[in-house]
């Protein structure tokens, strides 16, 4: 997986350097809308909607929501059309601690995001787009709600789109402040009204999704990233980054760094560079002593074990870690890595929708036991308990939350066992 060399002159494509963007006029005059009119009109270039599916499979546009798979794939899982209602769901939740990405596309691009949904709306004949956006992110909402009004008022949303025949509708949505939302087929359960719970799989949402009929879910970024393949085509989206995870990323990174916030840079970037040169490397001088890669579920890195590592999903996976949503937590030679893991358990815990025992039981004993560790309570056999717990967790529920909550758990203790053996030892000498 190489790195591009000239990534100090890469030009964003996803939130560009033109303001006023978030206009719809503006939006226009720098050719905003030109690929959802091609797709649409040029039928010479497009002579279908599988023409575009396969498009966006050639280019490989990865998941940027966390699960990294192939968008056009999984848009070609769509049954054939049976004159009944189709949906898309479009991801916004963003509620992974560590990620605030999706949030720069509602402020700054919007219609970008718009464009794309409304693309892949035509490419799997889709009666209504859903935005599913958390509820916290207020401004957002709002800000998206009068993007796509505007979108409607230029007639790209709506009946027969630009006079080519093709109708649809897209509706945001406000989401009430749950984790477990971001699961696709929660995130379905809450759409339909209904309190978020996991649905068992198979059937799979693009069988049987809103409301008994077939729909897909995509991530807000891995959308904004269509219109660019349509415009500039998949062999040019597959130049930039790593061969295998290729195209524009929106990187956040936060913690112990000089310049924290979202970069947007070809994927593949080695994560130190994304550190010392992009983020203007630690604060006040520390070493650095771990790293989160991609929001808080993905197991954590050692800071002595990040040359050569790369952020993209092949590399990362070989570091013994996760792409997930490019969300990266640095953190300094100071933290306190059994609180860092006691606090990321007790989210976990209280995000558990508690529908399956192994996650509903399993997240409260990992907070309980961690919570004895860092206050001093602690044994040696403790350690090895939270390893066993998290066993019984992984691949045993219906959604991945449980496993979310485990790999913190499981590779912190595991990188960083000393730490947590020195503090359940302090506690047992305290004692004697």
């Amino acid at each position: 997986m190489s790195t591009p060399l000239d990534w100090k002159g890469y030009e964003p494509v996803l939130i560009p350097k033109i303001s006023g963007l978030h206009q719809i006029d503006i939006y226009e005059k720098n050719g905003g809308y030109e690929s959802l009119r091609e797709v649409l009109l040029n039928k010479t270039k497009w002579p279908d909607a599988v023409s575009v599916v396969n498009e966006v499979k050639e280019a490989n546009i990865r998941g940027r929501g966390g699960a990294g798979f192939n968008a056009g794939l999984k848009w070609s899982f769509m049954p054939p059309v049976d004159g009944g209602p189709r949906y898309l769901a479009c991801n916004g939740d963003e509620s992974e601690p560590g990620t605030f990405k999706d949030r720069k596309i509602f402020e700054y691009n919007p219609h970008l995001f718009i464009e794309g949904a409304l693309i892949a709306a035509y490419a799997m004949s889709i009666s209504t787009v859903y935005v599913y956006i958390r509820g916290e992110y207020r401004s957002f909402i709002q800000m998206m709600e009068k993007a796509v009004s505007d979108a409607y008022a230029k007639g790209y949303i709506g009946k027969n789109i630009l006079g080519s025949g093709f109708s649809t509708e897209m509706v945001v949505h406000s989401g009430a402040g749950a984790y477990i939302c971001g699961e696709e087929t929660s995130l379905l359960e809450s759409l339909e009204g209904k309190r978020g719970y996991p649905r068992v799989k198979p059937p799979f949402p693009a069988q049987r999704g809103l409301w008994g009929r077939p729909t897909t879910i995509n991530n807000i970024e891995t959308l904004a990233n269509v219109p660019l393949v349509i415009k500039n085509g998949a062999s040019w989206f597959k130049t930039i980054g790593a061969e295998t995870h290729p195209g524009p990323v929106l990187y956040g990174i936060s913690g112990h760094v000089n310049r924290p916030g979202v970069y947007e840079l070809p994927s593949g970037m080695p994560i130190l560079t994304l550190i010392q040169d992009v983020a203007g490397g630690m604060r006040n001088g520390k070493r650095i002593k771990a790293v989160i890669p991609g929001g808080s579920s993905t197991p954590v890195l050692r800071g002595d074990a990040l040359e050569g590592v790369n952020m993209d999903a092949d590399s990362l996976r070989q570091a013994g870690s996760m792409m997930g949503t490019a969300g990266m937590v640095i953190m300094d030679e100071d933290t306190d890595m059994v609180e860092v893991l006691w606090r990321i358990s007790k989210f976990y815990h209280h995000e558990s929708c508690g529908q399956c025992t192994p996650c509903r039981e399993g997240t409260g004993w990992l907070e309980k036991i961690l919570d004895k560790i860092m206050h001093g309570d602690g044994e040696t056999r403790d350690l090895d308990l939270l390893l066993d717990v998290t066993t019984q967790m992984e691949g045993r529920t219906i959604c991945a939350l449980a496993d979310a909550a485990a790999w913190p758990v499981r590779y912190t203790i595991s990188r960083f066992r000393e730490e947590f053996e020195a503090r359940c030892r302090k506690s047992v000498y305290a004692l004697a």
